[in-house]
């Protein structure tokens, strides 16, 4: 298979599998998603999901947010880990937002990351899927598969999104991106990995990982 071959299959069967696409955190604005993605780093979606209404509920915007106090933004999300950080991060990113932003969240690389504890990726996940601006956010299921599937050498995160973005078609980062986390947790995860059911990595994945793999399950 050529590489170009190799990547409309990634298209096509993805497509097949996830015709709709589940947005992986809850939120109803981009202050919400921006809040949740944020809370999310070295924590997992689920878990990210249980917290938020809880914080939401006090504030789901800056205004109630700068309200509470650092402690008690931090005594809400303590179960997703990072909570100074984070606590902190969303208490001052929900201030500079008020103050230059009138309580929106701006639609830039350079504004977003220019926020407390908001990083590349995040920036990334809010410009895609709260403003649909093409984007191509890696998180380390996207760097595992995209090293997995050869379509990087996946020295860092880095320079899987540029194959990524160099490879896959502008117009389907925002989907795409998702598909591959949806893919990566149910058929081609860290651990438990099953390669009878993960087709792509089957079907086209890098000759050592497939050699390790086998070697590992003798």
């Amino acid at each position: 298979m050529t590489k170009q071959e190799k990547v409309d299959f990634v298209i096509n069967t993805l497509n097949e599998l996830y015709p709709e696409i589940p947005i992986p955190l809850d939120h109803k604005d981009p202050y919400t998603l921006l809040i949740a993605v944020l809370m999310s780093a070295q924590s997992t979606d689920v878990r990210v999901n249980q917290i938020t209404p809880l914080l939401f509920e006090k504030a789901d915007n800056p205004y109630d947010m700068v309200k509470l106090s650092v402690e008690e933004i931090r005594e809400i999300i303590k179960p997703v880990g990072l909570s100074p950080m984070k606590s902190k991060g969303i208490y001052g990113l929900s201030q500079i937002l008020i103050e230059k932003y009138d309580g929106k969240v701006p639609q830039t690389y350079e504004a977003l990351e220019a926020l407390p504890a908001v990083g590349h990726k995040t920036a990334a996940v809010v410009l895609s899927q709260a403003f649909g601006i093409p984007a191509f956010p890696v998180d380390t299921h996207i760097h595992r598969l995209m090293y997995r599937w050869n379509l990087t050498n996946g020295k860092n995160v880095v320079q899987t999104e540029k194959d990524a973005k160099r490879l896959f078609p502008e117009e389907l980062w925002n989907d795409l991106h998702l598909q591959i986390i949806w893919y990566g947790r149910e058929y081609s995860p860290a651990r438990g990995w099953d390669l009878e059911k993960d087709i792509i990595t089957k079907t086209i994945g890098r000759k050592s990982v497939l050699d390790d793999y086998y070697k590992k399950k003798k």
